[in-house]
């Protein structure tokens, strides 16, 4: 590939690619970051680039693993809305800071194998890693192979390394306590039936909140299916229709795609959401405005996240920064049409 050929794919002069390569100021920093990344992708690398990497280094990379599995973190997770958010906002960070993002999806089974070619291949200055459960060994091996690292989506407090996450805790306990200032006293919880520090984290603030009421929830009450489906899920229909007779007026659930599927789920059953059964989500994905009735849900600050998330990985990469930290990002309850007030027609929703 020739420069003339760079000049064509960046649709930019010869002249603007020279600057570029050279190191030399004239061109914005927009486009001396497109002509370089078009520069490294197609190998093209003439004596000048020593300059240029010098100055403003192709090296500029920081790198988003994500380790899938068949529970939470799926092969396409990049199209499960909560994720899909975050990562828009690590690529503005990276991008308004100078640096590129390549995206790296492994599997669990082969972590260390995986690790180790993308590292070699293509070594990055940085990983912001979606922790989602993984394990402390997990974990630890990701950073022998890359020291510059933070951690999102987990907290595991005894590792020496950095972590980035929603404060769950605090969520689930904002939620608990709009339904209980709602009238509420017999409510459900629906959980996934795959585990991780968020979930098993989110219920713990739920049932505080229960508890400062001198309340808990029914076991009959408890239900679990997948965080990853929005559809009407068999399970639950089964369960709720076995508990006509004695269904919770409200019900939380662990995310915003469990809400969804179980308002699906109650239509499918004649069962009206918010008149006959309240219910609330977490996350506050894009979809929670869609469904009908809009969700009330809480909001995760995945742009504070994602922000904090890159700003801590380039005060290592560039100032040596070695004091670790554990991040809790704080949330907020949207109240939205889900929920309502119990009424004197709660036993009347339960004969249904």
């Amino acid at each position: 590939m020739k420069m003339e050929d760079i000049a064509k794919l960046a649709n930019v002069s010869k002249s603007a690619v020279s600057i570029a390569l050279s190191g030399k100021p004239g061109i914005s920093e927009d486009t001396r970051t497109r002509i370089l990344k078009i520069v490294k992708d197609s190998g093209y690398l003439p004596r000048s680039m020593i300059k240029a990497d010098k100055f403003y280094s192709l090296t500029k990379t920081l790198r988003f693993v994500a380790c899938t599995n068949s529970g939470i973190v799926l092969e396409q997770y990049y199209k499960q809305p909560f994720f899909m958010e975050l990562i828009h906002h690590i690529e503005e960070q990276c991008r308004v800071r100078g640096y590129s993002l390549f995206f790296s999806s492994v599997t669990t089974d082969h972590l260390e194998d995986a690790m180790e070619t993308m590292e070699t291949e293509h070594e990055s200055n940085g990983i912001i890693l979606l922790g989602t459960n993984l394990t402390p060994e997990q974990i630890q091996l990701i950073a022998k192979k890359q020291p510059n690292l933070v951690v999102l989506d987990t907290c595991l407090e005894t590792l020496n390394m950095n972590f980035i996450v929603m404060n769950n805790v605090m969520g689930a306990y904002q939620a608990g306590r709009y339904l209980l200032e709602l009238g509420h006293k017999k409510i459900g919880y629906v959980q996934s039936n795959s585990r991780m520090y968020n979930f098993d984290s989110r219920k713990r603030g739920f049932l505080q909140a229960l508890e400062e009421d001198k309340l808990t929830v029914d076991t009959a009450h408890y239900f679990e299916v997948s965080p990853t489906v929005v559809t009407a899920q068999h399970e639950f229909i089964h369960k709720i229709t076995e508990l006509r007779d004695d269904l919770p007026t409200a019900l939380f659930c662990e995310c915003d795609y469990i809400a969804i599927s179980v308002i699906k789920a109650l239509n499918e059953l004649g069962i009206r959401v918010p008149q006959d059964i309240s219910i609330v989500g977490f996350d506050n994905i894009q979809e929670s405005t869609i469904i009908s009735p809009e969700l009330t849900t809480v909001h995760v600050e995945k742009g504070t996240i994602a922000e904090l998330a890159v700003s801590k990985l380039l005060d290592m990469i560039e100032h040596g920064d070695t004091v670790k930290i554990k991040s809790l990002i704080d949330t907020q309850l949207v109240i939205r049409k889900s929920c309502s007030p119990v009424t004197v027609k709660e036993t009347d929703a339960a004969a249904l």
